[in-house]
């Protein structure tokens, strides 16, 4: 059990779920954190790393830093996708562990599974078929943090835990136009559109495969929940249980504007995977559950976006 004055390294903590444990961590009294940017230290680098941990004394660390992106990105960065998560978490990982820190979370992503997997996902189907192509590069650098900590905890008893959210939307969220994921895209054009008075946007893929959101302060509430147990198992999904069609988000979120607007769905793109929702067995069974419903999320994303004044 963490105190509230035992050090606590954040990395990633300007990104959308790191932000999110970051103000988590402060609310919840921690008084010890420590955060870098990438300019003062370059987390692929792992010589930087390992000076960074032994000059430091961290009771725990989490990992939320990653090259993370939507279907674009993964598409046509492949091989930054691959490299820099792995030499990231690699750095990390093994950092943590040759300075005898025992508590570690490590971030992932529920594109881990299968992609014609059976739903809902659990931790078991992990490595039981072929992989999304879209996101391989990704997906593949994760698997390989999972089996990393769950090596490190056979092995030398440590106390690793890698957390799987499904999708994430919430304050700090990425609305780069290619770049983002599928909701935080949706935010961005329907306001855009509103403002211009356009009725049409054009949604890449078909619309119809069906996803799972959480609100990033469940994510960082899942994260400091677990940080303080010790389990049996190294894997463990975080999901809301709430999904929908790419299309139902589309149409909630223009209702939610008051946005009069049409679809127009670009085939040319891959759809991904065509259903991804998360088996929280094991997270129900600790304790845990999510919060914030749809309507909180959204509303407190629209005023982060307008307070960013993303342009």
């Amino acid at each position: 059990m963490l105190k509230k004055k035992d050090p606590i390294f954040l990395a990633g903590h300007k990104g959308l779920i790191g932000s999110a444990i970051y103000r988590r961590l402060i609310i919840d009294g921690y008084k010890n954190i420590t955060t870098v940017s990438k300019n003062n230290l370059d987390l692929r680098i792992q010589e930087k790393v390992l000076k960074f941990f032994k000059k430091n004394h961290f009771k725990a660390v989490i990992i939320a830093a990653a090259k993370v992106g939507g279907i674009y990105a993964n598409m046509t960065r492949r091989a930054e996708f691959i490299y820099d998560n792995l030499s990231i978490q690699n750095n990390l990982i093994h950092g943590a562990f040759k300075n005898d820190i025992r508590n570690l979370i490590f971030l992932g992503s529920s594109c881990i599974y299968p992609k014609q997997s059976k739903q809902p996902l659990k931790e078991d189907y992990l490595l039981s078929g072929k992989l999304e192509e879209t996101n391989e590069s990704y997906a593949i650098a994760k698997i390989a943090g999972i089996i990393l900590c769950k090596s490190y905890n056979i092995q030398y008893k440590t106390n690793y835990k890698c957390l799987m959210p499904c999708n994430a939307y919430g304050p700090g969220d990425n609305y780069h136009s290619k770049d983002s994921h599928f909701f935080a895209s949706f935010i961005r054009k329907i306001i855009e559109a509103k403002k211009k008075r356009k009725k049409e946007i054009i949604i890449w893929g078909s619309g119809k495969p069906l996803r799972e959101i959480i609100f990033s302060e469940d994510v960082a509430d899942a994260c400091i929940f677990f940080i303080n147990k010790k389990t049996k198992e190294t894997l463990i999904n975080i999901g809301s249980g709430y999904e929908k069609t790419i299309r139902e988000y589309a149409s909630i979120i223009a209702n939610y504007f008051k946005a009069e607007i049409n679809f127009k769905f670009d085939n040319s793109i891959p759809d991904g995977t065509p259903r991804k929702i998360l088996d929280n067995t094991i997270a129900r069974k600790y304790g845990w559950y999510p919060k914030i419903d749809l309507e909180t999320g959204l509303s407190l994303t629209y005023k982060d976006f307008i307070k960013r004044n993303i342009k």
